[in-house]
């Protein structure tokens, strides 16, 4: 099974590298610099889970794409989806399998517009990491998890296949028959998180030890649930209880990555993970005026950086 890996950044990296460790056949797409970077360096993982340095990993450039692929794993940020999808189609083939690991929902259109539904999986991830200054990959915590399966829920000889390939170098992989359902949740938590953290510009302890902290955090999720709901998608009780223990943890140092992002002048995914969230609620008449401030927040955000 050929896979190819958009991306060698932090996510991409991490579960293109075990991969391609455990002996699979990993290709990495990227662009010229991270190309020399790799070629010089190396693939190097610094992990709780495991240290790796994997020299010379195979990689390929847009302009000499040529040859079809078995599987895409889809790894960019939301606002870089367009360029992925001009650099990745020459790979996309008949029996390809795209598997996005982009936050919210809104990439799925996209792809399926360009390459066909039947062609594209549902999926997400959970895992800390980082490029540090050295351009490794930095795992942050050991915990990891890939979740992909068919859209309608239904069980696949792909979808079995791609598992054991992955499962072979990644901890965590998931063949799920709910994909759909988790990506919503996954939504309704991460917007929560980055809704609240950006807009106080701190963490959720932080937040919670304020005067109106818990209110304001539990109001988010609340929103952000309501809208998920009214998609069809209402969070389920063991996500939401869950969910709501991790948001009013007292003393917890969570933040978003796009708290991060922000704190080092990069670019965000406002559009993805709250304005797509807040087009929903507006369609469906869900009121959300605490994620609104937020979008607001994060658009002056963009504009500051020009």
């Amino acid at each position: 099974m050929r896979i190819l890996v958009v991306g060698a950044g932090a996510i991409g990296g991490y579960f293109g590298g075990r991969m391609l460790e455990a002996g699979s056949d990993v290709t990495f797409l990227v662009r010229p610099k991270r190309a020399a970077e790799l070629a010089s360096a190396g693939l190097v993982i610094k992990s709780p889970n495991g240290d790796v340095t994997l020299k010379n990993p195979p990689t390929v450039q847009a302009d000499k794409l040529a040859e079809k692929f078995d599987v895409v794993l889809l790894s960019c940020k939301a606002f870089d989806l367009d360029d992925a999808v001009k650099s990745f189609a020459p790979a996309v083939g008949p029996r390809t399998s795209i598997i996005p690991l982009l936050n919210g929902m809104r990439h799925l259109g996209v792809l399926d517009n360009k390459f066909g539904r039947e062609r594209v999986l549902g999926g997400l991830c959970a895992i800390a990491a980082t490029l540090n200054a050295q351009r490794e990959v930095v795992q942050l915590n050991p915990m990891q998890s890939l979740n992909f399966g068919e859209r309608d829920g239904k069980p696949s000889e792909r979808v079995r296949a791609i598992s054991e390939v992955f499962a072979s170098g990644i901890t965590g992989t998931v063949a799920s028959e709910n994909i759909v359902q988790e990506m919503w949740e996954k939504w309704v938590f991460l917007a929560t998180l980055a809704a609240c953290t950006c807009l106080m510009r701190t963490s959720v302890g932080n937040i919670l030890a304020s005067p109106g902290g818990s209110d304001f955090i539990l109001g988010m999720l609340d929103e952000s649930s309501a809208v998920a709901a009214a998609e069809g998608h209402a969070p389920s009780g063991p996500f939401f209880q869950r969910t709501k223990g991790m948001l009013t943890a007292e003393g917890s140092q969570m933040t978003a990555s796009m708290f991060r992002d922000i704190k080092a002048g990069a670019p965000v995914e406002a559009d993805h993970v709250i304005g797509d969230l807040i087009a929903r609620g507006d369609a469906a008449k869900v009121p959300v005026p605490k994620l609104r401030i937020a979008y607001t927040h994060l658009k002056a955000y963009e504009k500051q950086r020009g």
